[in-house]
């Protein structure tokens, strides 16, 4: 796409949004629109040089403004956070279903070509995710349906409406389903954190304060895969300049166990902590991975950053972030 085309960012004032923004700058596009309903003095990141509105995209008449004049569209706007706040939010995550879908029906009506809709792997079935040595989640796992209850079933509906605006109208759309985003400029407190940041916090708060306990939700034996953020930045914008119309993985094939995640921020603080388990606390599936089999087949790509890499260098800002007593946004 030129430089000079219309781009329209939903959930630009989040962690994602607002890298994605950053890189789109980077690359020299000259007309971006960046949109989140959270006031801007809460936005991750924003940019004086785009064109940046505070509006709710679950409204049909703010997805009109939204999408006027845009050539593509990303829609990373969701009500959402890590586990402790997608099982004790049901309802708010499922609401998230009339962003997409009015998107969508403002993108047909302004003649939006390009449609990016950033899914999960919370849509993948459940069945296939209750023992942790897994194996990893390939795209075609996602059926029959049994997705995480609340946000993945609001994650795996939008897919579909994504692929018949794409069948019916023509609209270009790209799905990709991500697993498990972190690193700096991210949320790192308040309950809506993933698990990176959250055992980065803990480590932190331990090495600053002397005290030196943790507490891990669940055994510490789940299994998970965690990609950075700029892997993540990447693939989207690979993908939705594509003419891959199916939704694929966007995420590590590096699985870890919590435990091994929390190994991984002690060696980088320099500690070594008592470890308390929470088993009464939200833990989500026992393994969950990406399966990068199809990206590498089609992009001959796939995210690359060591997590003990990123770690570092996402432990260090949250680190640095509690000395300077911030808050996280």
């Amino acid at each position: 796409m030129s430089q000079d085309q219309l781009i329209t960012v939903g959930g630009a004032g989040g962690f994602i949004g607002g890298a994605l923004v950053a890189d789109l700058l980077r690359k020299g596009h000259t007309r971006i629109r960046a949109i989140d309903i959270k006031p801007f003095s809460e936005w991750y990141q924003k940019f004086d040089e785009v064109e940046n509105l505070q509006l709710d995209l679950s409204d049909l008449a703010n997805c009109h403004v939204a999408a006027k004049g845009a050539h593509t569209i990303y829609n990373l706007a969701a009500d959402m956070g890590g586990m402790g706040f997608i099982e004790n939010n049901k309802a708010l995550c499922m609401l998230s279903v009339l962003i997409n879908t009015h998107l969508c029906m403002a993108a047909k009506d302004a003649g939006v070509e390009r449609f990016f809709y950033a899914s999960s792997a919370c849509v993948y079935n459940g069945d296939k995710q209750k023992v942790y040595d897994i194996p990893a989640l390939k795209e075609s796992d996602a059926y029959p349906a049994l997705p995480e209850d609340g946000y993945g079933w609001e994650k795996l509906f939008s897919e579909r409406m994504c692929r018949h605006f794409r069948e019916d109208y023509g609209i270009a759309t790209r799905v990709a389903r991500y697993h498990n985003v972190y690193g700096p400029l991210g949320t790192w407190d308040g309950g809506r954190e993933k698990a990176p940041a959250a055992i980065c916090r803990k480590v932190a708060l331990a090495k600053i304060s002397g005290n030196h306990d943790i507490e891990i939700w669940g055994t510490g034996d789940q299994t998970r895969s965690f990609m950075y953020i700029t892997d993540c930045v990447f693939g989207t914008q690979m993908l939705l300049n594509s003419d891959f119309v199916e939704p694929i993985n966007i995420g590590s094939a590096e699985m870890v166990s919590i435990n091994q995640l929390v190994d991984m921020a002690e060696d980088i603080a320099g500690i070594k902590l008592n470890r308390r388990y929470n088993l009464g606390a939200p833990k989500g599936v026992n393994g969950r991975s990406s399966d990068n089999t199809l990206i590498k087949q089609v992009f001959n790509w796939e995210p690359s950053t060591r997590l003990r890499d990123g770690l570092e260098i996402t432990y260090k800002w949250i680190y640095d972030q509690i000395q300077q007593g911030a808050k996280s946004l």
